[in-house]
C-alpha cells in the first residue's frame, strides 16, 4: 500500500512539475524564436514530407487594433479586425502579446498565423452567444451545424497556431451539456441515421438543441500548422483536423485533466477523415483519448465516406487518458496507413486501441506500432476490439456497416504494468480480425494474451510476465502463430483453446510441451487443431 501511495503522489508531482515548466515557460520575455527544423518523415508507406505552411512574416499586433488586456474585456472583434486585416495583405503573423485576452470565437482566413507570444493567455468567453452564427461541424463525427469551435477555420488554406503561450478554454460551463443535454447528442445520431439533411441538423440553442464546440476544428483546410501553444480544459475535442490535409501537431501540450477538473470527452488530437498528418513531440495530460484517428461516425460516416490516412505519430508522451494511440471508435469511412513510433504513456488505460462495432462499417488496415511503452497501464495494453458496442453473438449477416481489422503490426512493445490483458483481441463471429503480427513484446500485466474471432495472427519473441494463466487463451482462432512466446509464470494450463472455428494453432519454443499439463482443449476442438513443433 505505502508503494502504491508512493507511485500515486510521484506521478502527480511529475504532472504538476510538466504543467507548472509550459507554464513558465509562457511567462517568460516576450522574443520570437526561429523555429527548429522538422525532421524528415519515414515511414511504412508513401508519405509526403510536410512543410510548415507558407506564411508571409510581417506581424499585426492585436493591440493596434484595439485590444485591451487584463481579462475582462472582451477582444473578439479586435482580433476579428486583426486577422481581416492582415488577410487583406496577403496574410500574416497576427500576434497575441505578453498579458491575459478575453475573446469570443475566432475565425482564422488564408495564410493568417495565430501566434502567442511567450506570456500570453487566451481566455475563451463562458457565453455561449459568443460561439453564434452556427457553423459547419462534425460532432462525434455526424455532420451538423453548432456553436463555432473556440478557433476554427473552414476551406482555408496555410493557417497556424504558434508559440509559447496558452490557450484556456475555461471550458467548465460546457461540461453540463455532457449530463443536461445528452438528449441533443442522441437527437443528432438520429438525424444522421435517417438522413436528415446536413443544413437542417442546427443546434443552436433554440429550443434547448445545443452541441458542445470543440476547442480548434479546421474544416476542409489544407497546410495547418499547431506549433509550441498549450491548450487547457476546453468544451470538448481539443485539436480535430476534419476533411483536412497536410496537418502538423508539433510541441504542444494539452490538459484536460487536472485541478480545474475533469473536461468530458477531452480528447487531445482527433484527425477525422484527413490525410497526410504528423503528430509529434506532444504532451498530453488528458480526461479522454490522447490521440485519437477517426472517419465518420455510422449511417453518416457511410453517406460520407471520407478516409482517415496518413497519420504519422512520434516522440509523444501521455500522462493520463482512456488509450494512448486509438484508433476509432468513428471508423465508417476507414483508417489507413498509421505509423506510431517513441512514444511513452503512464496511467491512462491503454497503450494502442483500435475500436469499432457492428454499424460501424470502414477498414482498419495497415498500420505500424513501433517502439512504444506504457506503465501503470490500467485496462489492455493493446486492445483491438470489434466489438466496442452490443454483443458477440450471434454472428450477424456481413454488409457495409460490417467493420474490418487487418494488417496491423506490432514491434518493441514495452508493458511495465498492466492491470488487464497484456494483449487482448474481439473480432467478431462474422468477420474474424485479420493479419496482426506481434514482434519483441515485453509485457508485465494481471493477465496474458487473449484472442477471440482472430485469423492470421503471429506472436514471435513475446515475454510475458503474468500473474494469473492461462498465459494464452483462443476462441474460434484460425491460422495462429505462437513463436517464442515465454514466460515466468509456472503451472497450468499455459494455452486453452476453445471454439469449433479454432485449427491450424502451432506453437514453436513457447513452452507449451504436452496436451495434458500445458494445454487445455474444449470438446468442440478438432484433435489436430494444435500442433506443437520441436
Amino acid at each position: 500500500m505505502t508503494v502504491h501511495c508512493l507511485h500515486g503522489s510521484l506521478k502527480q508531482w511529475s504532472r504538476l512539475v510538466a504543467v507548472a515548466f509550459v507554464v513558465l515557460l509562457s511567462f517568460s520575455s516576450s522574443t520570437c524564436q526561429q523555429p527548429d527544423a522538422i525532421a524528415p518523415i519515414i515511414a511504412p508507406f508513401e508519405m509526403p514530407q510536410l512543410e510548415r505552411p507558407a506564411i508571409p512574416q510581417r506581424e499585426f499586433d492585436i493591440r493596434d487594433f484595439g485590444a485591451s488586456e487584463g481579462g475582462i474585456v472582451k477582444n473578439t472583434e479586435a482580433i476579428r479586425h486583426t486577422i481581416e486585416s492582415a488577410a487583406k495583405a496577403g496574410g500574416g503573423i497576427v500576434v497575441v502579446p505578453a498579458g491575459r485576452w478575453l475573446t469570443g470565437a475566432i475565425h482564422l482566413d488564408d495564410n493568417i498565423d495565430l501566434h502567442l507570444a511567450k506570456g500570453a493567455e487566451l481566455l475563451f468567453s463562458q457565453d455561449v452567444v459568443d460561439y453564434l452564427p452556427v457553423v459547419f461541424s462534425r460532432h462525434e463525427d455526424v455532420e451538423c451545424y453548432k456553436y463555432s469551435a473556440f478557433i476554427y477555420a473552414d476551406g482555408r488554406t496555410n493557417i497556424a497556431i504558434t508559440g509559447e503561450g496558452i490557450l484556456n478554454g475555461q471550458g467548465k460551463p460546457w461540461w453540463l451539456f455532457k449530463t443536461e443535454k445528452q438528449l441533443n447528442e442522441k437527437l443528432l445520431y438520429d438525424m444522421g441515421t435517417s438522413g436528415v439533411p446536413v443544413d437542417q441538423r442546427v443546434f443552436d440553442g433554440t429550443e434547448g438543441k445545443e452541441l458542445r464546440p470543440a476547442f480548434f476544428q479546421p474544416m476542409r483546410c489544407k497546410n495547418v500548422l499547431v506549433e509550441g501553444v498549450t491548450f487547457l480544459y476546453g468544451a470538448f475535442w481539443t485539436i480535430t483536423p476534419t476533411y483536412c490535409e497536410n496537418v502538423i501537431v508539433r510541441k504542444v501540450h494539452i490538459v484536460t485533466e487536472g485541478d480545474y477538473g475533469h473536461t468530458p470527452n477531452g480528447d487531445g488530437v482527433d484527425p477525422s477523415s484527413s490525410r497526410n498528418v504528423l503528430i509529434e513531440d506532444c504532451v498530453f495530460d488528458t480526461g479522454d483519448d490522447c490521440i485519437a484517428i477517426k472517419a465518420g461516425r455510422d449511417a453518416d460516416g457511410l453517406r460520407v465516406n471520407r478516409s482517415c490516412e496518413n497519420i504519422v505519430i512520434r516522440n509523444c508522451r501521455g500522462l493520463s487518458g482512456h488509450g494512448g494511440i486509438v484508433i476509432g471508435s468513428e471508423t465508417s469511412g476507414g483508417v489507413r496507413n498509421v505509423y506510431a513510433t517513441h512514444c511513452r504513456f503512464d496511467g491512462t488505460d491503454r497503450i494502442v486501441r483500435l475500436k469499432t462495432a457492428r454499424g460501424r462499417g470502414g477498414v482498419l488496415e495497415r498500420m505500424w506500432f513501433k517502439d512504444l511503452s506504457g506503465e501503470n497501464i490500467l485496462r489492455e495494453a493493446i486492445h483491438l476490439n470489434m466489438l466496442y458496442t452490443g454483443t458477440r453473438l450471434p454472428a450477424q449477416p456481413v454488409s457495409v456497416t460490417t467493420p474490418a481489422i487487418r494488417d496491423i503490426h506490432f514491434e518493441n512493445i514495452r508493458c511495465f504494468s498492466g492491470k488487464s490483458y497484456a494483449v487482448e483481441l474481439l473480432g467478431l463471429p462474422e468477420r474474424a480480425i485479420e493479419n496482426v503480427s506481434f514482434d519483441d513484446l515485453s509485457m508485465s500485466a494481471l493477465k496474458g494474451i487473449a484472442c477471440t474471432d482472430a485469423r492470421g495472427i503471429q506472436f514471435r519473441g513475446v515475454r510475458l510476465d503474468v500473474q494469473t494463466l492461462p498465459l494464452v487463451t483462443l476462441i474460434d482462432g484460425e491460422s495462429i502463430r505462437l513463436d517464442s512466446v515465454t514466460s515466468s509464470q509456472e503451472g497450468s494450463p499455459l494455452l486453452m483453446v476453445a471454439g469449433a472455428k479454432t485449427r491450424e494453432i502451432r506453437i514453436r519454443k513457447s513452452g507449451i510441451l504436452t496436451f495434458d499439463k500445458s494445454v487445455s482443449v474444449g470438446p468442440e476442438v478438432a484433435q489436430d487443431a494444435v500442433v506443437i513443433e520441436k
